[in-house]
């Protein structure tokens, strides 16, 4: 068994693994990062320390988010570095078991085929298992 943070783009239930997660924190000020991809919406402060924040909705070819929408953090380690996923809500840790989880379903967007671990059957929902790997560094990498 295992434990997701479980949270929501755009009407869309994504779940991140509790042991990756640091934090979770209101959006907060953000500065630019001059000609970064466009989906990285620049660098904050989090208790001192400088975390990239990733526009989750940007990321994934989504519309952008209403402004005056009160999105929230989910800040991640992927190795010595952290980052600031900007999502729309935050929800509650599920436990979730192995025959719980599925591999992405055929007619899964391939943006979101990217960056998923599989998806998850929930009683009330199907939600997408995220890589943070892949959501993050395979990005990266596309443009190195």
């Amino acid at each position: 068994m295992s434990q997701l943070v479980n949270m929501k783009l755009a009407g869309t239930s994504l779940g991140i693994d509790v042991k990756a997660v640091q934090d979770v924190v209101r959006l907060g000020s953000i500065t630019p990062v001059p000609r970064a991809a466009d989906w990285i919406a620049g660098m904050m402060n989090l208790r001192g320390h400088i975390v990239t924040a990733i526009n989750m909705r940007a990321r994934m070819n989504l519309p952008p988010a209403d402004p005056d929408a009160r999105q929230m953090c989910v800040v991640v380690n992927l190795g010595p570095e952290a980052y600031s996923l900007i999502v729309d809500s935050v929800g509650e840790v599920i436990s979730v078991t192995e025959d719980q989880r599925e591999p992405e379903p055929a007619t899964l967007d391939s943006h979101w085929r990217s960056v998923s671990r599989g998806v998850v059957r929930l009683p009330t929902q199907l939600l997408i298992e995220i890589d943070i790997e892949h959501l993050i560094r395979g990005k990266f990498n596309e443009a190195a």
